[in-house]
C-alpha cells in the first residue's frame, strides 16, 4: 500500500512540474535535431555504427538528467517526512519504477525522433524495443541509488555525473552490442545471451540498491 501511494505521489508531482518533462523533451529533441543538422549535408556519414553511437549517447545523457532529480531535487524536510511514514525499500522501489517508466518513454521517443530525422537502420525491432526496456531498468535502478548517495554530499550534481559513468558503462556496452545485432539483421537467438547478461546485470544492480539504500537513507 505504501509503495502504491508513493508511486502515485511521484506521478502527481510530475504532473505539477510540467516544466521538467518539457525540459527533458526539449533536450532530447534538440540533441537529435543538432545531429540531423550536422549530418544533413553528408548523408553517407550516417552509417549504422554512427547512428548507434549518437542514439545511445543521447539516451545516456537524457537518462542521467532524468534520474538525477530523484533525491537531489528534494528538500531535507521532505526526506525526514518520508522516513517517518514509509520504509526505505518502498521509497526506493517507487522511485525506481517511476524512473524506469520515464526512461523507457524517453527512449521510445528518442528512437522515434532518430527514425524521423536520421533514418532507421534497425531490422529486428522487437529485440531492440526489449533492449530499450532492459536498459531503462538498468539506468533507473543504478542511477536512483547514485542519486540517493549524491544527495547526501555537497556539489551533488557534479558527484552524480562522476559516479554515474563507471556504473552504467557495462549496461551501455551490452545495449550497444545488442543494437549492432539488430542492425545486422541476425537471428534473434544470437542476442539471447546478451539479453540474459543485461537482465543479470539489472538484477545485480537492483539487489545492491535494495541492500544498500536503507543504510544510505538512515544517514
Amino acid at each position: 500500500m505504501q509503495l502504491y501511494s508513493l508511486l502515485v505521489k511521484e506521478f502527481q508531482l510530475e504532473l505539477r512540474r510540467k516544466s521538467v518533462v518539457a525540459g527533458l523533451s526539449l533536450y532530447l529533441f534538440s540533441t537529435v535535431f543538432i545531429s540531423y543538422l550536422a549530418f544533413a549535408l553528408k548523408q553517407n556519414l550516417i552509417t549504422p555504427l554512427v547512428w548507434s553511437a549518437l542514439f545511445w549517447i543521447t539516451i545516456l545523457f537524457t537518462a542521467i538528467n532524468t534520474v538525477a532529480k530523484s533525491f537531489i531535487g528534494e528538500k531535507r524536510g521532505l526526506e525526514i517526512y518520508y522516513y517517518a511514514i514509509a520504509s526505505p525499500v518502498d521509497v526506493l522501489l517507487s522511485k525506481i519504477i517511476y524512473n524506469f517508466l520515464l526512461c523507457w518513454l524517453l527512449s521510445i521517443t528518442g528512437y522515434f525522433l532518430f527514425t524521423l530525422f536520421l533514418n532507421d537502420p534497425i531490422h529486428d525491432k522487437l529485440i531492440f524495443v526489449g533492449t530499450l526496456a532492459l536498459t531503462s531498468i538498468g539506468f533507473a535502478s543504478s542511477l536512483t541509488l547514485l542519486s540517493g548517495i549524491a544527495s547526501k554530499a555537497s556539489n551533488s550534481n557534479i558527484l552524480m555525473a562522476v559516479l554515474s559513468f563507471p556504473v552504467v558503462i557495462s549496461i551501455l556496452l551490452m545495449a550497444i552490442k545488442i543494437t549492432k545485432n539488430c542492425m545486422d539483421d541476425l537471428d534473434p537467438s544470437v542476442s539471447y545471451s546478451s539479453l540474459l547478461s543485461l537482465l543479470a546485470i539489472n538484477c545485480l544492480v537492483t539487489a545492491a540498491s535494495y541492500l544498500l539504500f536503507p543504510f544510505i537513507w538512515k544517514n
